[in-house]
C-alpha cells in the first residue's frame, strides 16, 4: 500500500500535468488572437507601428522595430496563457478540496510563462530542431495558404506544419517539469501545515 504522501503527489502531479497539458491548446487557439499569433515570431530593426504597418519618415504615430512588436506579442500571448492555468489550476484543485501554496503555483506558473514565450519567439524551437536534426522535418511539413486573391503561399509555422507540432510537443514536456516543481513544492515536509 503506498504511502499517503506519495498518493498525494501522485494524485496532485496527475491533476497538474492533465491541467496544463490540456489547457495548452486551447490558450493557443482558443485565448490568443490572430494577430498575435501572426506578429509572435516577428524579427527586424525596420520600423512599425502597433498594429503592424510600417512607419514612414514623416509619421506622427508612435512607431518601434519589428522585433519590439513580436516580443510584445508574445508577451500578450503569455500573459493570457498564464491567468488561463492559473485561473484553472486554482479551480480545479480547489474543487478537489487541495490548496496549491502561493510560492509552488507561481513556480510553475513562471516554468511555463517563461519557456512558452522562449518557445514562441521561435529563435530556441529552430535551435532545438537544429541541435536535434529536426530542421528536415519542419522543411518538409510546411502548409499551403491560398490568399484572397488565389495566390498561394508556402507557411512554415502555422497550422498543418512540423513546427506546430514539435511547438506543442515542447510545451507539454515543460509541462511534465513545471507539474513536478509545483507538486514538489507543495508537498515537500514543513510546506503546508
Amino acid at each position: 500500500m503506498p504511502h499517503r504522501l506519495t498518493t498525494e503527489r501522485l494524485a496532485l502531479f496527475g491533476t497538474l500535468l492533465a491541467t496544463f497539458g490540456e489547457l495548452h491548446p486551447a490558450c493557443d487557439h482558443w485565448a490568443q488572437g490572430s494577430k498575435t499569433a501572426s506578429r509572435k515570431r516577428l524579427y527586424g530593426k525596420d520600423l512599425v507601428h502597433a498594429d503592424g504597418t510600417p512607419a514612414t519618415e514623416n509619421s506622427t504615430r508612435p512607431a518601434m522595430t519589428t522585433s519590439t512588436l513580436g516580443r510584445r506579442a508574445v508577451a500578450c500571448h503569455v500573459a493570457s496563457y498564464t491567468a488561463v492555468q492559473l485561473g484553472a489550476t486554482i479551480a480545479i484543485t480547489r474543487a478537489f478540496g487541495y490548496r496549491i501554496t502561493p510560492a509552488a503555483l507561481l513556480a510553475g506558473a513562471a516554468i511555463n510563462a517563461s519557456t512558452h514565450a522562449a518557445i514562441d519567439r521561435g529563435a530556441l524551437l529552430l535551435w532545438l530542431a537544429k541541435k536535434t536534426k529536426q530542421t528536415g522535418y519542419i522543411e518538409h511539413c510546411q502548409a499551403v495558404r491560398m490568399d484572397d486573391d488565389g495566390t498561394l503561399t508556402r507557411e512554415v509555422n502555422g497550422p498543418g506544419t512540423a513546427w506546430m507540432e514539435l511547438d506543442a510537443a515542447l510545451h507539454r514536456a515543460v509541462g511534465i517539469g513545471a507539474a513536478a516543481v509545483t507538486t514538489w513544492l507543495t508537498t515537500r515536509p514543513g510546506t503546508r501545515r
